[in-house]
């Protein structure tokens, strides 16, 4: 389990590291996405509207996702998932 947890951890770091915006493009970013992103900075405030409502959404999924895996509340014995379970 701990090397498990240790690949994990390294997949995260070099994840981080390859996210990380390169020098030019890190210069061209408003401070809150300064060194995240590649590229120029939001044009317009809808820019910044249009990343929050996708983050909203984003986040929305992920909890659900996480809700439904965790209790599916499946309780039919004849349900899909015990043909795959047994």
């Amino acid at each position: 389990m701990k090397s498990l947890k240790k690949i994990i951890g390294l997949i995260l770091i070099l994840a981080a590291n390859f996210a990380m915006a390169c020098d030019a493009c890190q210069l061209q970013q408003p401070k809150l996405t300064q060194g995240f992103t590649h590229g120029t900075g939001p044009e317009s405030k809808w820019d910044w509207v249009i990343v929050a409502v996708i983050a909203l959404i984003t986040l929305y999924t992920l909890i659900y996702t996480i809700k439904y895996i965790a209790k599916p509340g499946e309780k039919n014995k004849n349900h899909i998932k015990n043909s795959i379970l047994n």
